[in-house]
């Protein structure tokens, strides 16, 4: 039957007919309740009124529908109105393979890149038990985002390989459609035992996606016959002349896997997928030791002086990067560029993409008042600002593919395309999100004190791995895609990398150390896609050790690969990709300078020498400074105290275990601040003075906590504390005269929205804090104590953080575009006026978005602000940096 134009199936209107055929018709549509366009295929009478066929139809569509894959035509809905049954498909606009094939073969390495995207999707589909059995040119469709698997319509999961009892998808492609009643599939890329009528499973698809891969290349199909008999004998008794023989420059290892695809035993073929696509993958990245060699084009020295970098040098780097990704021509030794990548302002994290040609890094955003995501193409002379990342505060990472980074901002995490629009939130995330990796099945994972994964398309990030009693971060996928490495911190000496699957249920992971470090790893793939390295942190060198992917086993010696890398937190400056390029950087990074400011916001002074801070606390006297300072250790920072008038730093705290969020009694004799001990997070005091025991306040948990302030009366303590349910949640802790803990803590605001950087007023009666319930940080006000939110008062106007309350009538913070607000706050928050800007001032932003990175004097006329250094180490990129192993 014919739809015409305006005709509604459910919430679906047509648009307009795009092809017909004798299985039905395939119509362009308009989703009313989505607002997208999309695809219906119309099931025809004769195939509707089929009860077997209807049930299987059904079925088979709910078990496709789970075929999530970024080279997949997603099938929306099926439905079915007036007796007429429908499929609701993805809308894809681009050409097919066909019609591109009917120009002539195409270029070698687009050719590898449709084959390695189609085997992943193959590989999807037969991981979920379904054969496509009609796979064809006509059936893969090129977009500007790369080619998609269509039409399952042949598809199977289990059941026969004759006509009328598996039907269950119509092809969208109307040519050579087959009819019921006869042989499954499209003759020239059919397997011979589909012609035998014998059972089909995931080799009858490697055989197609072989005769379409050798028409990729060469321009001939790879079986041709006057009639239909003599097609089907060359299938089954003759074999397609060597692509070689057409293209001479062709790889041999491409012409053994073709071959190998081809063979007429189904044992004679690789017998998945996936190897096929590790294949592929070796051939695309080997170049010439996998083919004759090809000409390599010369770069051209330019030389203009540049703020950060030289043009001569950048083109170096991409001359010897277009020799290696276009050409596949591997360096011959190992080749250094130095090369400054972040602009003036400080970049503390970068990574490098799969393909080894764009760096994305956070850095303050243009202007200075927040950070965001830059990219950097090795290529380009000038980095670039993504629109939309501003408040991106957390490493970024990459899709698997160069062509998304994902970062966190505002407690979502974020995907942002680098070919443009802005960015799409993926799923809610912790403020501090440390490390992430994205599959090509579309799967991503990131750490947040345990390891999480969520669909690329979004939704509800669940957990992979279960953290206590320690903290699961930075995880790394190997190359099957389902098995990663990730850190496992408990305590420097007591930490580690370990193997998670996310075939594995949480309580079900391994539990064996693979490697003793305190700090992140890397796994760096290789030519061969059975093996690789392990790239990991030991006294400031890095290090790369042999790492076999198939029995995922560590497999030789570790070797040295650069000196002094830096640390930051628990994090080291180097990043890999899948085409042998290495970057790092260097310790030494300065990231930021402890400035005095008036209140008119002339800098008066630099505290102390510039360094890596976060946490700034002025004590109630404005002589001291508490301050969590990078020392460049294998845990990050600890705690220093320094003078202000002579800028000299004391350390405070002295656990090799990471510490810090400072914040002083009002008598300035003590400071109270979060460690790390035993596995988990506790809160702990000691005096401010020169040696002292620490206390512990509250026990080590899992769960991760900042302290926020501590009330002028001495008898309570504020901190904020992060639940896998309620987000961050404001807590107070009740404390004796002496300081010590006099009952357990208590909830104060505890909602699904993040609550943090809490801080007492002077008389105790309130609490100003940061929420996100707007869906921007806005800065609040309620009375304390309190059991609800009854009472509470809107501080800021237009977002605001890092509430400081120092005086009685002024309530001070920092605006989301990075200026020094001030609200009167003399007859009570309630009644408080219109907050005013003071000053703009560059603010520095952290690894951890809950911490203070400013103080104001209790005279409120006085500003010590954590503000970004100038002075940043170059980021080195070495090209195949695994020659360097063999030295």
């Amino acid at each position: 039957m014919s739809l015409s134009c305006g005709a509604r199936l459910g919430a679906y209107e047509i648009l307009s007919l795009l092809g017909a055929g004798g299985m039905g018709e395939v119509y362009r549509a308009r989703d009313t309740r989505l607002e997208r366009t999309v695809a219906i295929k119309v099931l025809p009478d004769t195939l509707a009124g089929d009860p077997q066929f209807r049930e299987r139809f059904d079925r088979e569509a709910r078990a496709i529908s789970q075929l999530t894959h970024p080279h997949i035509c997603t099938l929306y809905d099926v439905g079915e109105q007036a007796g007429v049954a429908f499929l609701v498909m993805e809308y894809l606009e681009g050409e097919t393979l066909a019609d591109r094939l009917a120009k002539g073969a195409l270029p070698l390495d687009q050719a590898l890149q449709i084959a390695i995207a189609i085997a992943s999707a193959l590989e999807k589909a037969h991981r979920a038990g379904i054969v496509h059995r009609d796979l064809k040119p006509g059936n893969i469709i090129l977009t500007k985002g790369g080619a998609k698997l269509l039409d399952f319509g042949l598809a199977k999961t289990g059941a026969s390989a004759i006509a009328g009892t598996a039907l269950s998808m119509l092809p969208t492609a109307l040519a050579d459609l087959t009819a019921q009643g006869t042989i499954l599939g499209t003759f020239q890329y059919m397997a011979p035992e589909q012609l035998e009528g014998r059972e089909a499973d995931a080799r009858t698809d490697i055989f197609a996606f072989g005769a379409v891969v050798y028409e990729m290349v060469t321009g001939q199909k790879a079986f041709e016959g006057q009639s239909r008999a003599s097609l089907i004998s060359a299938i089954m008794l003759s074999d397609p002349p060597p692509i070689a023989t057409s293209q001479r420059l062709t790889p041999p290892a491409l012409d053994h896997v073709v071959s190998a695809c081809l063979a007429k035993d189904p044992d004679g073929r690789w017998q998945s997928a996936s190897d096929l696509r590790g294949e592929l993958q070796w051939i695309a990245h080997a170049g010439s030791q996998a083919s004759a060699r090809a000409p390599v084009v010369a770069g051209r020295w330019r030389r203009e002086r540049v703020a950060w970098a030289s043009v001569a040098l950048l083109s170096l780097l991409a001359a010897t990067l277009v020799s290696v990704a276009r050409f596949r021509e591997p360096a011959p030794k190992v080749e250094l560029s130095r090369v400054q990548i972040a602009p003036p302002g400080g970049s503390y994290t970068f990574t490098l993409a799969p393909d080894g040609r764009t760096l994305a890094f956070i850095a303050p955003s243009p202007g200075g008042r927040t950070r965001s995501v830059w990219v950097r193409k090795m290529d380009s002379l000038e980095p670039r600002a993504l629109p939309g990342t501003e408040d991106a505060n957390t490493p970024p990472f990459w899709s698997w593919d160069s062509r998304f980074v994902a970062f966190q901002a505002g407690g979502k995490l974020k995907k942002v395309d680098l070919t443009g629009g802005l960015p799409q939130t993926i799923c809610d995330a912790p403020l501090t999100l440390l490390g992430g990796a994205w599959n090509r099945d579309g799967v991503i994972i990131f750490g947040d004190g345990r390891i999480m994964r969520v669909s690329e398309a979004g939704g509800v990030a669940t957990p992979v791995t279960l953290a206590s009693p320690a903290f699961h971060f930075f995880p790394s996928f190997l190359p099957n895609g389902h098995d990663f490495v990730y850190l496992r911190y408990v305590s420097p000496q007591d930490s580690g990398i370990y193997l998670g699957s996310l075939d594995a249920r949480p309580e079900q992971q391994r539990s064996e150390r693979l490697l003793e470090t305190p700090l992140m790893s890397t796994y760096a793939p290789s030519l061969d896609p059975t093996t690789g390295h392990l790239l990991f942190m030991r006294d400031g060198t890095l290090l790369a050790q042999p790492f076999d992917a198939r029995r995922l086993a560590l497999a030789g010696e570790a070797v040295p690969v650069a000196e002094r890398v830096g640390i930051f937190l628990l994090s080291a400056q180097f990043s890999t990709s899948a085409t042998g390029v290495l970057a790092y950087r260097k310790a030494g990074t300065t990231l930021s300078r402890l400035v005095s400011y008036d209140r008119a916001g002339t800098a008066v002074r630099t505290v102390g020498e510039p360094g890596a801070f976060w946490d700034v606390a002025l004590s109630p006297d404005g002589t001291r400074v508490a301050t969590n300072v990078d020392e460049g250790r294998a845990t990050g920072g600890g705690i220093s105290v320094l003078e202000v008038a002579q800028g000299v730093a004391n350390p405070f705290t002295f656990d090799s275990a990471p510490d810090g969020a400072p914040v002083w009694s009002w008598d300035g004799h003590r400071i109270a601040f979060v460690a790390s001990r035993l596995g988990g997070v506790g809160v702990y005091q000691k005096g401010s003075g020169s040696g002292g025991q620490e206390q512990e306040l509250l026990r080590p948990t899992s769960a991760l906590k900042l302290t926020n302030d501590w009330s002028r009366d001495g008898r309570s303590l504020l901190f904020s504390s992060r639940d896998p349910k309620t987000k961050s949640d404001l807590w107070v802790l009740p404390l004796t005269g002496d300081g010590a803990a006099a009952g357990p803590p208590v909830p104060f605001v505890r909602t699904e929205f993040n609550e943090r950087q809490g801080q007492f007023s002077p008389d105790t009666h309130w609490i100003a804090y940061v929420s996100d319930e707007s869906g921007r940080s806005e800065v609040y006000a309620l009375p304390f104590p309190a059991s609800s939110g009854e009472g509470r008062v809107r501080i800021s106007v237009d977002g605001g953080t890092q509430p400081r309350w120092r005086n009685r009538n002024e309530l001070f913070y920092v605006s989301l575009d990075g200026n020094v607000m001030v609200k009167d706050v003399s007859t009570g928050p309630a009644k408080a006026g219109t907050p005013r800007v003071l000053f703009a001032a560059p603010f520095q932003v952290g690894l951890e978005p809950d911490s203070f990175q400013w103080d104001v004097a209790a005279s409120g006329d006085k500003f010590l602000i954590n503000t970004p250094s100038t002075a940043s180490e170059p980021v080195t990129i070495v090209l195949n940096w695994t020659a360097a192993l063999e030295k």
